[in-house]
């Protein structure tokens, strides 16, 4: 069986509750059994509950690193507190004696065994399988509503800007909200995203601020349409109607990647080893979602990636929340979502195991020395206005120094500097002022980027530092 951590149960759980709960199960010695199979793919125990007959939760390892937990309570939670309890029971060390499974978790396994092998197969190509059929007839028609929505979408903004922001009223944020319904049935979901942004900033009472950003966002609409519309008229112009695997363009059109795409696009790669630098969650109104984010770096490439769980707010106390993790993630598969900087990765399966220090001096090597390199290459992104605006790079500084007004600056050995700012609603800059100053130089930060629309600067806020020896997480 694998290596099982402490940090890989955490990522397993729904919510930080669950957490709590599966370590009180064992502190207060709810569970009276914990049993093993002969071959330690099955981890199994027995806890009481609330009622007379205990449950049984189990973990089963036949696929490592996605181990399949099942138990008998009535939670509606996955997996639940009694098969986190029984997996930090086994971290914790606690005595699984050798037993057979029971005879109703036998019958399970022996179902799950055939799908996997299954599964197997055609991952193999053993299996023949056609692939899906693309309906050409019903997808024409869905480009068409597409572009008629955009000409829809393209005359809002027109009325929009000859109107003037300074004259716009509770009428005309009315009826940007009725066009948010209309690109749904548009099946335009990026643009449904970017009206509700637009009117959620242009109902600010800071109005002077407002406008600035409606009419950067404006910026964003427009070249969604105008490359929105060159990239479907190009589609239907193709006799395959192919995907754009490249850019990001799919997704602003509502498209949501499945693996099965990503695999024919050749968007894989084998065995890969990722350290998380960062984890942030927040809420984002336009979407109407949660997001949790992660920042991963590839230990063999030194590129950095991200991981984006959506969690709709109708949906979201059903859904697992993601959280930070301190492993080394070793991924067999790891699937890569069209993009350019930090692209959107995922995979379906992991094991881990702990962060050594040869790891972490590999991170360093990856870093960044040339703060106008890094500049222009953000730039080069930023140029794109439907390209992500806040790409994260690991740079390397030899100080962290603050002036007599408290700003805070890195600088690097070739005299350049950036100055470090509060960027998102979670402040980090003060937290160097707790950090060693030993700590604070010839290290390595990992920011996040972002163009400041008054000034026209690019900014900078820090993530984590990395030293020798561990990653301090300023956001977790």
């Amino acid at each position: 069986m694998l290596e099982i951590t402490e940090s890989w149960v955490d990522s397993l759980a729904p919510n930080s509750a669950a957490i709590k709960n599966g370590h009180e199960l064992v502190k207060k010695g709810k569970f009276t059994a914990f049993h093993q199979t002969e071959d330690r793919q099955v981890l199994f125990g027995i806890c009481t509950g609330s009622g007379k007959t205990p449950y049984i939760p189990s973990a089963d390892f036949m696929t490592p690193g996605n181990p399949v937990m099942r138990c008998t309570c009535p939670s509606r939670q996955f997996p639940c507190k009694h098969g986190l309890g029984l997996l930090y029971a086994y971290v914790e060390g606690k005595s699984f004696t050798q037993a057979g499974v029971p005879e109703e978790l036998a019958a399970k396994r022996e179902k799950a065994g055939k799908r996997e092998e299954k599964k197997a197969k055609e991952l193999a190509g053993e299996a023949e399988s056609k692939p899906k059929k693309v309906n050409k007839s019903a997808l024409k028609k869905k480009i068409a509503a597409q572009l008629e929505g955009l000409d829809v979408l393209e005359r809002l903004t027109h009325t929009l800007v000859r109107r003037g922001f300074g004259s716009l009223d509770s009428k005309e944020l009315k009826m940007i909200q009725e066009h948010v319904k209309q690109m749904g049935s548009h099946y335009l979901n990026g643009a449904q995203i970017q009206l509700r942004k637009l009117q959620l900033i242009l109902s600010s009472e800071d109005k002077e601020k407002a406008y600035a950003h409606a009419a950067e966002q404006l910026a964003v609409i427009h070249a969604f349409i105008k490359k929105g519309r060159a990239h479907l008229l190009q589609k239907l112009e193709d006799p395959e109607l192919t995907m754009d695997h490249e850019s990001t363009i799919e997704e602003w059109l509502g498209h949501a990647w499945q693996i099965a795409e990503l695999r024919a696009a050749n968007l894989t790669t084998h065995e890969v080893e990722m350290i998380q630098l960062s984890f942030i969650s927040y809420d984002d109104p336009s979407r109407q979602e949660y997001f949790d984010l992660g920042y991963w770096i590839q230990l063999d490439s030194g590129e950095i990636h991200s991981t984006v769980q959506y969690r709709p707010y109708k949906a979201a106390k059903l859904m697992r929340e993601e959280d930070s993790f301190f492993d080394v993630a070793r991924i067999p598969q790891l699937y890569r979502y069209p993009g350019d900087m930090n692209r959107r990765v995922r995979y379906e399966s992991f094991t881990t195991r702990k962060i050594e220090d040869t790891d972490l001096s590999g991170v360093r090597k990856f870093a960044v020395n040339s703060y106008a390199e890094a500049v222009k290459k953000v730039k080069n992104q930023l140029k794109n206005p439907l390209a992500d605006p806040n790409p994260v790079m690991l740079l390397h500084f030899e100080e962290v120094t603050a002036d007599e007004a408290g700003r805070f600056f890195i600088s690097n050995s070739r005299g350049e500097s950036l100055e470090l700012f509060d960027l998102l609603e979670i402040s980090t800059v003060p937290l160097l002022k707790l950090i060693p100053q030993d700590q604070l130089q010839d290290a390595v930060m990992l920011v996040l980027f972002d163009h400041h629309t008054l000034s026209g600067r690019l900014r900078v806020q820090p993530l984590s530092l990395l030293n020798g020896k561990e990653i301090i997480r300023f956001i977790y």
